[in-house]
């Protein structure tokens, strides 16, 4: 197994093509469609990068595999299913997800909350066969319910749910996050991997603005990753993750990302008027009056 990571500065996102050079067989892990808010525009730009080397080695990509609903960009897995043929597979657990944010988003009654607008949803431990490429779906909920991890020969990719160990795990204070399962998920679940086992992360923030890092082992983040090394106990964990969660901004592009990547990477329909709207709620959580002003202010 070999693979290509792809980096998007604008959300610090790393992109993976996995794949086999003898049979050509790869699947595309996290894929990002550029988004700019100062005027609301989407491009391509980085999912061209992956296509261009998908297509210079000739690779056939059977899945584009989201590790979770993300918070932070737009999937760029519907773009890929046009372009190469690539199923859109996530994590079992997105029907929660869309649960929820079906009433924060007030997305329309057709809007299905049965995961089916996914070509495939991955159940934990169970096999995943990419062509040549075989796949093992762990689930590793926290950052979201659905968060899974994919084992492939000595490596696993990670997702939000751990990062590079000079960052720490993904944040759980979204809706259904849960720092105790992200306890469960990574120190019970991706620490009982062998230590050798290559370990490729979802983001890397360049904490202290070091070189760009994709890849660590597991066997480095139990010895010393900051946020929740071997050595950390449950109860320390969540009392950080709680601590920590409640000094973070909001991802810049929360709304946008998670209405799209609840639907499996599609934009908003196009209107009476032809033109696609994203639902953008105020002050969510807060009592607001029509001056912005908190009701209990």
């Amino acid at each position: 197994m070999r693979h290509q990571a792809f980096f998007d500065p604008q959300t610090s996102t790393l992109t993976y093509v996995v794949y086999e050079p003898d049979t050509r067989d790869a699947v595309v892990i996290d894929p990002v469609l550029d988004y700019e808010p100062v005027g609301s525009t989407t491009s391509t730009t980085r999912l061209e990068e992956v296509a261009a080397f998908v297509r210079a080695h000739q690779l056939r990509v059977h899945y584009a595999i989201e590790t979770h609903a993300h918070a932070d960009h737009l999937s760029g897995a519907q773009w890929l299913r046009r372009e190469l043929g690539a199923r859109v597979a996530v994590g079992a657990r997105i029907v929660e997800v869309q649960r929820v944010f079906q009433r924060i988003f007030d997305l329309p009654a057709s809007f299905r909350v049965d995961g089916g607008q996914f070509d495939r949803l991955l159940v934990d431990g169970e096999p995943l066969s990419a062509g040549s490429l075989d796949l093992e779906i762990i689930a590793t909920p926290g950052h979201t319910p659905a968060c899974v991890s994919l084992r492939i020969g000595d490596a696993v990719f990670t997702g939000d749910a751990v990062f590079i160990e000079d960052y720490g795990t993904g944040r759980c204070d979204f809706p259904c996050g849960s720092a105790d399962a992200l306890y469960t998920s990574v120190h019970e679940r991706l620490y009982s991997l062998p230590d050798a086992t290559r370990v490729f992360v979802g983001h890397d923030y360049q904490p202290g603005g070091r070189a760009l890092r994709s890849e660590t082992t597991i066997g480095r983040l139990k010895a010393s990753n900051v946020q929740l090394s071997a050595a950390t106990t449950r109860a320390e964990f969540v009392k950080f993750r709680g601590e920590r969660d409640a000094t973070l901004s909001a991802p810049r592009l929360l709304y946008p990302s998670v209405q799209v990547n609840v639907d499996a990477g599609r934009l908003p329909a196009a209107d009476a008027h032809g033109i696609r709207r994203f639902r953008i709620p105020v002050n969510l959580g807060r009592a607001t009056r029509d001056d912005g002003s908190p009701v209990d202010g």
